[in-house]
């Protein structure tokens, strides 16, 4: 499929949506989702190189404000916040995939699922939003966007799965993948199985009455072997 030259109409939708106003720069927006591999001039790694840099300073500043922990565990939650792996989370939760302009080849590879392009134009977005809203404006994105693993605590000890998936993104890995092994028993006593796996670090399995309980139960038991 041909790349559509200049911003589609779905994505000036789904940008609007998201900033809660009309874009005044489709062209800056564009560049944001644009990746190198459509061979136009103008991708979003200077935006993203930027929005780095907000984010970083929003986070921190926010950290600060609540007013809790030292230096070190400041910066241990900041690094887990700001992680690849945790941006590339939040853009999946937004839907930011189906938006990025790739290339035929990076989209036949997968690009518009890879943690690496999620991360870096979800970046690049807070980077368009300084250049085009200012800080003002780009703080209570972050602000939006960031609201549960902040205030769920990302760095501190927590629910074994919110745990994992803070460790994970504090230790540079992929976000934990749970799959179902085995469900057993009738509905109204049904016994579930399931592996928690952190891609290059490895798998554990756990059961429970539930999915939910037998994720909790592999999240905490995957904490205990490799945490």
């Amino acid at each position: 499929m041909p790349l559509q030259i200049g911003l589609s109409e779905d994505s000036r939708a789904f940008l609007e949506q998201l900033l809660g106003e009309p874009l005044a720069d489709p062209a800056l927006w564009c560049e944001a989702l644009t990746h190198g591999s459509t061979g136009e001039p103008r991708n979003y790694e200077r935006l993203e190189f930027l929005g780095d840099r907000v984010l970083g300073l929003v986070i921190a500043e926010w950290l600060h404000e609540r007013g809790t922990g030292n230096e070190g565990k400041l910066s241990q939650r900041l690094n887990a916040l700001v992680s690849r792996d945790m941006n590339a989370a939040i853009a999946r939760t937004i839907g930011l995939g189906r938006h990025i302009r790739l290339g035929k080849q990076a989209r036949d590879d997968g690009g518009a699922d890879s943690d690496n392009i999620l991360g870096d134009v979800l970046e690049a977005l807070l980077g368009a939003s300084f250049v085009s809203r200012g800080f003002a404006a780009t703080r209570a994105l972050v602000r939006q966007l960031w609201a549960d693993p902040v205030e769920g605590r990302v760095g501190q000890s927590k629910h074994p799965k919110s745990a994992l998936q803070e460790w994970a993104a504090g230790n540079r890995r992929r976000m934990p993948h749970y799959k179902l092994i085995a469900r057993t028993g009738p509905d109204h006593a049904a016994h579930f199985r399931v592996a928690v796996e952190v891609h290059g670090v490895g798998e554990v399995e756990a059961e429970g009455s539930s999915k939910q309980e037998a994720e909790t139960a592999a999240a905490a038991a995957f904490l205990q072997q490799f945490g």
